[in-house]
C-alpha cells in the first residue's frame, strides 16, 4: 500500500463560538498523507495542531471540509460507523497517556485488540510483541501506577498500534516527558517511520521532525509552509540528544 494516498483533507475548516468572537482553529486545511509516510505538524501552542489531529481522527466533526481515511470519507459518517472505523484503523497516542489506571500494561495494550474482535489468545500474543519491542517486556504485568513516565508513554504507543492500524495519530506525545523519556519516544518513533508504519504527530518540539519524513509548519489554524528540508534543522537539534 505503500505510495497510495492512505489519509486525506480537502478544505477541511472548524471554527469555534459565535460572530462576535469567532476562532478559526483550523482553516481551509488541505492535506494528503500517502501510505507509509511519517508527517510532523509543528507550531506553537494554539495554533490548531490537535484540533486538526482530532478532525482527521474522526474525534470532532468539521465546520466545513471534507476527511477521507483510505477510500471512505469519515466526516459524513454515523456515530456508530465511525467509532467502528476508528476502531479497526486508527490509533491513538495522546499526550496524557490515558492509560487505564485498574489494568497492567498488557491488559491496556491488548484491550485495543479485544475492542477490535481479536480473539483473547492472538490480543495476548500481539500485546505481548508490541511490549517486547518498546523495551518493556518485563513490565508487562506492571500497573501503570508502578511505571515512570516514559515507560507508560511507551505502552501507550503499543496500544496504539495493538489493532495493526493504518494510521497511527499522535498528540505531543513527549508534552509531558522528562529528556531521557523524550529520547526513548523519539527512537521509538524513528523505528516506526523505518517500520513504514504511517504516522501523523502534531507538536510543538522540533526533535519530532528529526524523525519524520515530511514536516508542515501550522499557525493560526493554516499550514505555512510544507518543506522536508525543515527536518534537517531539527536533526540538528536531535543530534544532541541521541
Amino acid at each position: 500500500m505503500t505510495g497510495s494516498t492512505v489519509l486525506q483533507a480537502r478544505g477541511l475548516s472548524m471554527l469555534y463560538g459565535d460572530k462576535h468572537a469567532l476562532v478559526r482553529a483550523v482553516d481551509e486545511v488541505d492535506l494528503i498523507v500517502p501510505a507509509g509516510q511519517s508527517l510532523a505538524v509543528m507550531g506553537p501552542s494554539g495554533c490548531g495542531k490537535s484540533s486538526l489531529l482530532y478532525l482527521l481522527g474522526g474525534l470532532q466533526r468539521p465546520t466545513d471540509g471534507q476527511v477521507w481515511l483510505a477510500d471512505r470519507r469519515i466526516d459524513t459518517m454515523s456515530e456508530r460507523a465511525l467509532a467502528r472505523l476508528r476502531r479497526d484503523n486508527l490509533g491513538f497516542v495522546f499526550q496524557s497517556f490515558h492509560l487505564m489506571d485498574e489494568l497492567t500494561a498488557v491488559e491496556n495494550v491488548e484491550l485495543a485488540a479485544l475492542l477490535a474482535g481479536r480473539s483473547p489468545g492472538r490480543a495476548r500474543k500481539r500485546a505481548m510483541y508490541l511490549l517486547d519491542r518498546v523495551g518493556l517486556a518485563d513490565r508487562a504485568r506492571h500497573l501503570p501506577s508502578a511505571l515512570s513516565g516514559g515507560q507508560r508513554q511507551r505502552v501507550a504507543i503499543a496500544r496504539a498500534l495493538s489493532n495493526e492500524p493504518l494510521v497511527v495519530l499522535a498528540d505531543e506525545p513527549t508534552g509531558n516527558l522528562d529528556s531521557a523519556a523524550t529520547l526513548d519516544v523519539l527512537r521509538l518513533f524513528e523505528e516506526l517511520r523505518t517500520a513504514g508504519q504511517t504516522l501523523v504527530v502534531v507538536t510543538h518540539d522540533p526533535r519530532i521532525a528529526a524523525v519524520a519524513d515530511r514536516v508542515i509548519a501550522m499557525r493560526d489554524g493554516a499550514f505555512v509552509d510544507d518543506n522536508r528540508l525543515a527536518s534537517t534543522v531539527a536533526g540538528t537539534l536531535y543530534d544532541g540528544w541521541r
